[in-house]
């Protein structure tokens, strides 16, 4: 009989598993994965896999259950599936720095691939201990994420750490999504014990942290969590760690862009005409805001641009698709 197991760190193509009772190995079955009939998910960190056991060493990886939530990338393996990140999580810990990472554009990049992954997000505006002087940026956060929770955190002095205590709890998974050098690493040493990732002191010339994940992994989360000033919190879920990823991109479910950029959304719904391009129609709500200023335009650049990424992801899902069909029309001959 197959045994179930949770992905807990990916390293290359070998997989550690947990089946609620042992650690196991794994590696996946190349003839149903790279050169079956069919789409197959590739599994990541946080997935529920049937594996096939062998005691004498890896087991195998058959299959890939039902996810409720995923991260996708652009897969740099030419001709593959989109690569999944992490997935089965509930909320996303956006982290940016204070000091010096807080740029716009990509925390709304991250706001839509967040929303589209079937997570929740919560951003981490991390270092804090850094930045007296925050409200500027908190009040450009609250403009681009209304509605978003959003802490101050510092894992140097556990300042609003506290407030994280809900999503840290037994029977939540958190997922880590930031660039490098934004404080992951000390975070997750904070949380889920001292020594669990290795850190660097903070160059002096760009403020940012010396030390980049290199690959995913789970972490249980210790029942109690202790804060530097000595508070205790209640912890007892999971935490996923992800590499600084540069090459986050729009996967082809539909639904993130929507949220992030809801503000486009109701100013298209208030042109002349419905099938508006907001180009050069008359009459068009959204060209008459880029005009007056009331939207930005940087905002508009960065919703066309995930668009686009949308629109290609969609168009590249369905070569592979095509091409899936066609082999397995051979196979059945």
């Amino acid at each position: 009989m197959d045994t179930i197991a949770t992905v807990m760190a990916v390293q290359r193509d070998r997989y550690e598993l947990n089946t609620g009772t042992e650690i196991l190995y794994g590696r996946l079955k190349l003839a149903v994965f790279y050169h079956g009939t069919e789409m197959q998910l590739f599994p990541t960190v946080g997935d529920r896999v049937s594996v096939s056991r062998n005691d004498g060493g890896d087991s195998v990886i058959l299959k890939v259950l039902q996810r409720k939530s995923v991260f996708m990338r652009q897969n740099a393996t030419q001709g593959l599936p989109d690569q999944a990140v992490a997935a089965n999580f509930d909320h996303i810990f956006i982290t940016m720095s204070l000091n010096k990472d807080f740029h716009p554009s990509k925390l709304e990049r991250y706001l839509t691939v967040s929303w589209q992954s079937g997570g929740t997000p919560v951003i981490l505006l991390t270092k804090a201990d850094l930045m007296e002087d925050r409200e500027h940026i908190l009040a450009q956060t609250e403009t681009l994420a209304p509605g978003v929770e959003t802490y101050c955190i510092s894992s140097y002095t556990g300042e609003g750490i506290e407030k994280l205590e809900k999503y840290l709890a037994v029977g939540n998974t958190v997922v880590l999504l930031g660039s490098s050098g934004t404080g992951k690493s000390s975070f997750v040493n904070l949380i889920a014990g001292a020594g669990r990732m290795q850190t660097g002191e903070i160059r002096e010339a760009d403020s940012q942290g010396r030390h980049t994940t290199t690959f995913r992994q789970m972490l249980d989360i210790p029942e109690k969590i202790v804060l530097p000033d000595g508070r205790v919190l209640n912890g007892g879920g999971r935490m996923i760690d992800t590499p600084g990823m540069r090459n986050l991109l729009m996967g082809e479910e539909a639904g993130g862009i929507g949220i992030t950029f809801e503000d486009i959304g109701k100013l298209a719904m208030q042109c002349k005409f419905s099938d508006c391009r907001h180009d050069s129609e008359p009459g068009c709500a959204v060209k008459k805001a880029l005009k007056d200023g009331t939207l930005d335009q940087r905002h508009w650049n960065m919703y066309l641009n995930l668009q686009k990424e949308e629109a290609y992801s969609k168009e590249r899902k369905q070569i592979l698709m095509r091409k899936a069909g066609r082999r397995k029309e051979r196979y059945n001959k």
